[in-house]
């Protein structure tokens, strides 16, 4: 007998969830020199996080860029120092 998947209601928010985790890491990432910058691609919810992620971002020293797609299906997300002035 076969098996269906669970389903899932909140599926997308279990998504949007695991993303914000992933730019929260890479905002770490980035704040405590493990690296310079951090790209974030593939990301199902980008256009929805940038806000949020611009604030934590803020909060650690940080900037995001969205890079938004060229078939507007959103945005990866990159982190970055601040650049030196």
């Amino acid at each position: 007998m076969e098996t269906l998947p669970a389903y899932r209601p909140h599926a997308s928010e279990a998504t949007l969830e695991r993303e914000l985790t992933l730019v929260r890491e890479a905002i770490a990432m980035v704040a405590l020199g493990a690296a310079s910058r951090v790209v974030l691609g593939g990301l199902r919810f980008g256009e929805a996080l940038v806000e949020p992620a611009r604030r934590l971002a803020a909060e650690e020293g940080v900037r995001i860029v969205p890079l938004w797609t060229a078939d507007d299906a959103g945005a990866d997300i990159a982190v970055e120092r601040e650049p030196d002035v």
